[in-house]
């Protein structure tokens, strides 16, 4: 435990210890368990085989129809809170997105300030796209960053306006980068039992494959 814990970006770059996060995961931990099973899976890590399919930033994404949402939620008030965790889609109920708003993030108290960060397998559908877009109208203490291995249907004329509505209402939207697909792989990645952190191996046309995406990308917004 104590090594896993060395990785984690410390808090006391904010100037606040970092035990203060400690009771807020225990917290969280308890309202998890409540939630009905079939809803959302949420967990500390993924297990590594998902992250090194569902990740992957190819061209075409066949069988990759599943979303894995990792998350950095930073509360600003008094003091800040940090906490992390995944999402992944459960077709019985919500897209990862959307489920991180109905569980983790289900209200924003005026109050404070919400700094989010989600590294997503891919970019949203236009549901969910507009719920973001809604969701940013409705709470101007909410800044959100989704960092994207691959754009998803970015040819549909729909899916480009539902993204540009997403961009105009504050969200940043970035495709990965492999240091961040690398970062992705050292915070929320399970590492097996025991052993040495494996390094993260990029695949071989990562680089190429995050030009392609962010040319699109670029070209959309």
């Amino acid at each position: 435990k104590m090594a896993e814990k060395q990785e984690e970006p410390s808090n006391t770059q904010n100037g606040e210890p970092d035990n203060a996060e400690e009771g807020e995961e225990k917290k969280k931990k308890l309202k998890r368990e409540d939630l009905p099973p079939f809803e959302i899976v949420t967990g500390e890590r993924l297990p590594a085989i998902f992250f090194k399919f569902q990740f992957r930033n190819v061209e075409y994404s066949s069988g990759r129809n599943k979303t894995f949402l990792c998350y950095v939620l930073e509360t600003q008030g008094k003091e800040s809170v940090t906490s992390r965790g995944y999402l992944e889609d459960e077709h019985a109920a919500a897209h990862a997105e959307m489920a991180f708003f109905n569980t983790i993030l289900p209200k924003c108290e005026s109050s404070l300030r919400y700094n989010v960060t989600w590294y997503v397998s891919s970019s949203p559908c236009v549901t969910c796209a507009d719920r973001i877009t809604e969701t940013l109208k409705k709470n101007k203490n909410l800044r959100l960053t989704i960092m994207v291995g691959r754009l998803f249907m970015w040819e549909e004329p729909e899916m480009q306006a539902a993204l540009k509505k997403m961009k105009s209402a504050g969200c940043k939207l970035r495709i990965m980068k492999p240091q961040d697909f690398e970062y992705v792989w050292q915070n929320f990645v399970e590492q097996e039992e025991g052993e040495e952190a494996k390094a993260f191996v990029p695949w071989e046309d990562i680089q190429d494959n995050f030009k392609y995406y962010e040319e699109k990308l670029a070209e959309i917004l």
